[in-house]
């Protein structure tokens, strides 16, 4: 399991299992661990879902965006899933 910590202080952790998960589901970020973990840490952008997560966006190349998907309280939060898109206008809907 690996943490990271947002800009406010909460520790976010990615363990072991989700991120085989997440890899197995999005087989383009295979590889690309450290790249989620510093979206998470620092984001060119937070958007805020319905639902109480969170969408860390980060410009990776040639207009596209890794978005990683998390949740978090004041103490403590964790990723749920990742993904590279070049399409942000959907994100932007789910947003309040």
């Amino acid at each position: 399991m690996q943490r990271v910590c947002l800009k406010n202080g909460v520790s976010i952790r990615l363990t072991d299992k989700r991120w085989a998960h997440i890899s197995e589901e999005h087989s383009e970020l295979a590889g690309l661990r450290p790249e989620v973990l510093e979206t998470v840490a620092n984001p060119t952008r937070v958007l805020e879902g319905g639902q109480g997560e969170f969408f860390a966006v980060r410009g990776i190349n040639s207009g596209k965006n890794l978005v990683v998907v998390y949740r978090g309280s004041e103490n403590d939060g964790f990723i749920i899933t990742a993904f590279i898109t070049s399409k942000l206008e959907p994100l932007n809907r789910k947003t309040h």
